[in-house]
């Protein structure tokens, strides 16, 4: 079972007038944005307590990189990279999620006090998964992805089916519906246009009745659009976040956690014609 913590887990639905912003923490030498940067336990300690003295109300922990193209890495190289970090991470007081699809790290990470799972694969790669998250009692991120791009097919609809069978899995295992977040992916197994699709029609993944999850910060769809290397790439990121809260996300998933944060206080005031505070 995972470890008791003092904080609440934000609520993720509707009920919210400001979206979560979760900061993202790469224990990993080859992620395509920040890797390497925060591989040594030291720098990725600070890393952590800046993004909390930012406004993260989530810590999204990641050993292994997840993007497209990148090279698997052993259960024990993962943890390897995690263990000396996870529990003071945790006991800093936010949220902690896990950004992983192996079931064996999110049992580890859980015991020590995660509360999410954020998995790439949607509990659709390693048939473990959906059993460990249930029986860890936390929430999960389920996100769409393909093994190949393909321009010719409706993404949307792609998205709808693999959502169907993630909650299934989900379903079938004991995992809450209100523990339950979708994500569709950008930038995984999609075109740039295909990315754009999806971004402009968020909000008619609200059908599937789960808070959404966007993280589209410093991604190739921006760079296309910009012309902009990686380190130029936060404001075209603020603007894609913005478009996806505007459209329903509960969630942003950003390297850059104050502008973003920043960004959503501005829009819960708007929708509550006041100052929030």
């Amino acid at each position: 079972m995972p470890t008791q913590t003092s904080y609440d887990l934000p609520r993720f639905d509707r009920t919210n007038e400001r979206p979560h912003v979760m900061g993202i923490l790469n224990v990993t030498p080859d992620s395509f944005s920040d890797g390497g940067k925060h591989a040594v336990a030291e720098t990725a300690l600070a890393h952590a307590r800046q993004m909390i003295a930012e406004g993260a109300d989530i810590l999204d922990v990641g050993g292994e990189s997840t993007r497209p193209g990148s090279e698997p890495v052993p259960l024990d190289v993962e943890w390897a990279r995690l263990e000396p970090i996870l529990d003071e991470v945790i006991a800093m007081g936010t949220p902690v999620s896990i950004d992983t699809y192996k079931a064996e790290i999110a049992r580890r990470a859980c015991a020590a006090g995660a509360v999410i799972v954020n998995d790439v694969w949607g509990l659709q790669k390693d048939p473990a998964m959906a059993d460990c998250v249930a029986e860890a009692g936390v929430h999960v991120v389920m996100m769409h992805n393909r093994t190949g791009v393909d321009p010719e097919i409706d993404i949307l609809a792609d998205i709808d089916r693999f959502f169907e069978a993630s909650m299934k899995l989900a379903d079938r295992a004991g995992i809450a519906k209100d523990k339950q977040i979708l994500d569709p992916g950008f930038g995984f197994g999609k075109t740039i246009d295909q990315n754009f699709r999806i971004l402009n029609r968020f909000d008619t993944l609200a059908k599937h009745g789960l808070p959404l999850l966007a993280g589209a910060s410093r991604k190739r769809m921006i760079g296309a659009v910009l012309n902009a290397e990686m380190e130029d790439r936060l404001f075209g990121s603020m603007a894609v976040h913005l478009t996806a809260m505007l459209k329903g996300a509960a969630i942003v998933r950003a390297h850059d956690v104050r502008p973003h944060v920043h960004c959503a206080r501005m829009l819960e005031a708007t929708r509550l014609e006041r100052n929030p505070t």
